[in-house]
């Protein structure tokens, strides 16, 4: 996950600055990561990182380096102790699909960046087609993660990981499950 954060950052932050331009021209790019898993390995539900010197810790290379992870799992083991008063715990609530309808909608109503995702949400929700793209990229890896792990199970898992990168590479550009399969056919 370490590597593929950083990868996902670095992709964003180059393709900000055009052919010719300035250096200090490129964009900050700060990346958010929300795992349902235990990463980093700590007890804390939010973890931040930055390029900082090895030996002095207060200094930081630069600001265009941002990366954190929202632990979902960590966040469920604290959740007794959460106050709405804290953003970062708002949107914890909003995103846990184990928090309460009320609780959502107050923090809904208590946060404007909440009620804008909260909309787009709502919005994606209702075209059916946008919808249907989410929902087949989901299957297509659910699929995809099924389809290695019976294969580790049957130990013919061997050679699959350049597979692996095809696969993740078509999906990351946007192709369909069908649209894979035709390729993959030929």
């Amino acid at each position: 996950m370490d590597r593929r954060s950083l990868f996902y950052w670095s992709r964003e932050y180059s393709v900000s600055l055009e052919a010719g331009q300035d250096y200090k021209e490129l964009s900050d790019v700060i990346a958010v990561n929300i795992v349902d898993f235990d990463f980093p390995p700590v007890r804390n539900s939010h973890t931040r990182f930055h390029l900082r010197e090895d030996l002095d810790h207060e200094l930081i290379l630069t600001d265009a380096l941002e990366i954190h992870f929202l632990n979902m799992v960590q966040y469920r083991k604290q959740r007794k102790k959460i106050l709405l008063d804290d953003p970062l715990n708002r949107w914890f609530i909003w995103l846990d699909a184990g928090s309460p309808p009320e609780l959502i909608e107050e923090v809904v109503k208590m946060d404007s960046a909440i009620y804008a995702a909260n909309e787009r949400m709502v919005y994606l929700s209702g075209d059916k087609e946008a919808m249907r793209a989410y929902e087949m990229r989901q299957m297509a890896l659910s699929d995809y993660t099924s389809s290695i792990n019976y294969a580790h199970e049957e130990g013919r898992a061997e050679g699959r990981q350049e597979e692996r990168q095809y696969l993740l590479d078509m999906l990351d550009q946007g192709l369909s499950v069908e649209e894979i399969k035709r390729q993959l056919a030929n």
